[in-house]
């Protein structure tokens, strides 16, 4: 009787289980949810959010892929009243030791200023405030206000966007 009773159970069973939803596993869900957590980089509002996950998960390889070959940063030199400039591999260099070296980061976007979006829809120009604070590992906490005018580039229109050029205007 109980080899009987087995296959007998087995075709009743097997349809119930397969019909069964487990709570611990959900179906898929539409849409990338990476894109969704770290913003889509092919757009413009999703650039400047996986730009600024990538600050507060202090994460590289976040930032590396956001940061075009031909980069270059601009800043102004205050003590010796002139602009530096520094290339894509100094740019990686110093956010990493950045990062490295803080604790925890908070960078929020504001205000568009201004934005230029030229013509072949491949390139824009936009001036963005921001505020940042750093927290290094002593809990010495560092703040920057100021405009970022960051030139955002992409060879066409499913490309991600990838900075080519920032100008720091901030009070650091």
């Amino acid at each position: 009787m109980r080899t009987r009773l087995f296959p007998g159970l087995l075709l009743v069973l097997i349809p119930l289980m397969a019909g069964c939803i487990n709570p611990f596993a959900p179906g898929e869900v539409e849409g990338d949810p990476v894109a969704d957590l770290l913003g889509d980089p092919s757009t413009i509002e999703g650039f400047y959010t996986r730009f600024q996950k990538a600050y507060e998960l202090r994460d590289t390889s976040l930032y590396g892929p956001l940061i075009h070959s031909d980069f270059t940063f601009t800043f102004r030199d205050f003590e010796i009243n002139e602009d530096r400039t520094w290339d894509r591999p100094e740019e990686m260099r110093r956010t990493h030791s950045m990062f490295m070296n803080t604790h925890d980061i908070t960078l929020q976007w504001n205000n568009i200023l201004r934005e230029t979006i030229f013509d072949d829809r491949t390139r824009v120009r936009i001036e963005r405030v921001f505020n940042l604070r750093l927290v290094d590992s002593g809990s010495q906490t560092f703040r920057a206000n100021g405009i970022a005018s960051f030139e955002l580039t992409r060879s066409d229109s499913t490309e991600n966007w990838r900075l080519i050029r920032w100008r720091d205007e901030s009070d650091i």
